[in-house]
């Protein structure tokens, strides 16, 4: 209950302030000394002036927690996509002919939300990391050998970068990263 007395009296404070300064501006005519200085032995604007410094902290701080939290659901994301893509060329061993693009669709249609001609796929089959152009190795099938491991990674940038509310590069480059070793059925 005092809580929300102490908020009606802010609020009521908070307006009246604001009409004074409307009416301030309004009022061409100077005013008497005396009536200044009953004006700013007051605190009848004290709760606008800390309004107006707290709040663009406050939306700074905000803007950064959005920007992690998209952050972290890209990175959780590509986890996902990059554990999905390992499964599935474990899985496809006898029936590919390109696995680099194989997998590359498996992660793709794992991770609808991320931009796909962004990620880029490596995979290591059985040790040995195809010659690739692009997210394609066509031929190299033959590595995928029964038993054998395979690793698949993928990067993706992320959105740190830039903060949208102050138009400034605060970081570097930063890239995501993911990766899972699965072994051939």
């Amino acid at each position: 209950m005092k809580i929300l007395c102490s908020l009606r009296r802010q609020a009521g404070m908070f307006t009246r302030g604001l009409s004074r300064l409307a009416g301030a501006e309004e009022s061409a005519r100077p005013r008497s000394v005396g009536a200044r200085a009953s004006l700013s032995r007051g605190d009848q604007g004290g709760a606008l002036i800390e309004i107006a410094l707290t709040v663009p902290v406050l939306l700074g701080v905000l803007t950064g927690i959005c920007t992690f939290g998209i952050a972290f659901s890209n990175q959780l994301t590509l986890t996902q996509a990059v554990g999905s893509g390992g499964q599935y060329l474990s899985q496809i061993r006898t029936t590919t002919t390109n696995p680099c693009a194989d997998t590359f669709t498996a992660i793709k249609n794992a991770a609808p939300n991320l931009t796909s001609s962004k990620i880029s796929v490596t995979v290591t089959m059985n040790g040995t990391t195809p010659s690739q152009s692009g997210n394609t190795c066509p031929g190299d099938q033959t590595d995928l050998v029964q038993g054998g491991p395979v690793s698949v990674s993928a990067t993706y940038p992320c959105a740190l970068n830039t903060m949208p509310m102050f138009g400034n590069t605060l970081l570097g480059s930063c890239q995501l990263q993911a990766k899972v070793t699965e072994y051939e059925y």
